[in-house]
């Protein structure tokens, strides 16, 4: 069980601000890149790495480390500013933010980012790998836990839910998923591009123990994640209701924010917002 108290809120709070900002910074810095999904994501990623997870900085490959899976890796800058933070590589990497030979590229590489699980691009296939890993874990007879951040836009891909259907066959209790649901993809509402609800009940249906929960707000993650741990026989997929963009008023709840990075002036404008 993680345990928590409002000061641990409150560093926690704090900390997802500081990833907000450089995610900010370094697409700003690149331009080019994906705010929205990032910054919908961040208090979900943040609340892992500094209170839930199990991992080590210093050894990235701990082979009883909890795994990390970001499916939707276009949304890397907020593990890549989660990760730096951590301690995994110096935070002046970050600015380095889809640079030729950067170690941060558009999308995660397993290959050249320290602390980074899979390499992503393909939408729709984290899930699988994250299944994986669980079972992985289970015939290994090991402890660790595997944590999943998927998009709601990614789940109209069919690979998603072949993982939906084998997780909870094969009993995977060590897997937690969170649905980054904050409504939008790339081409508008996701309930107008391929509509997806009623996605809580489907998950059920495929044999999921489900949560539904404000994705920003850290108890409500930490609480989620306690109840995961105390469900056995199947795994836990914690529907996070998102705002895309969060953080930044002029990008909260705008689909064109998905894929467009912001200029000098409007990243001096949010980073005003942030503090």
């Amino acid at each position: 069980m993680v345990e928590f108290n409002d000061k641990d809120i409150e560093k926690l709070e704090t900390k997802a601000k500081d990833v907000r900002r450089w995610i900010i910074k370094m697409l700003a810095e690149a331009g080019s890149g994906h705010p929205g999904g990032s910054l919908s994501s961040t208090d979900i990623i943040t609340a892992l790495y500094f209170k839930i997870m199990n991992h080590k900085p210093d050894d990235p490959k701990w082979p009883d480390r909890d795994r990390f899976v970001l499916s939707k890796g276009h949304c890397c800058p907020a593990l890549y500013a989660v990760l730096s933070l951590s301690g995994y590589f110096p935070t002046y990497e970050l600015m380095r933010l889809r640079k030729i030979d950067s170690p941060l590229q558009g999308h995660t590489d397993m290959l050249s980012t320290p602390g980074v699980e899979i390499s992503a691009g393909s939408l729709g296939q984290g899930l699988s790998v994250a299944g994986g890993m669980a079972l992985a874990g289970k015939l290994n007879h090991k402890d660790y836990r595997v944590y999943v951040v998927f998009g709601d836009g990614e789940s109209q891909e069919g690979q998603v839910w072949e993982a939906a259907m084998a997780c909870p066959h094969y009993k995977l209790d060590n897997l937690c998923a969170f649905l980054d649901h904050n409504k939008l993809q790339i081409d508008g509402p996701v309930s107008e591009v391929m509509n997806i609800a009623p996605v809580t009940d489907k998950f059920k249906a495929f044999g999921w123990h489900t949560i539904e929960i404000d994705g920003h707000d850290m108890r409500q993650i930490i609480q989620a994640v306690n109840e995961a741990k105390n469900t056995f026989g199947q795994p836990t997929m914690v529907i996070a209701h998102t705002i895309k963009g969060k953080g930044v008023s002029f990008m909260e709840g705008k689909v064109g924010w998905h894929g467009v990075a912001p200029t000098k002036e409007k990243a001096e404008k949010a980073l005003l917002e942030l503090g």
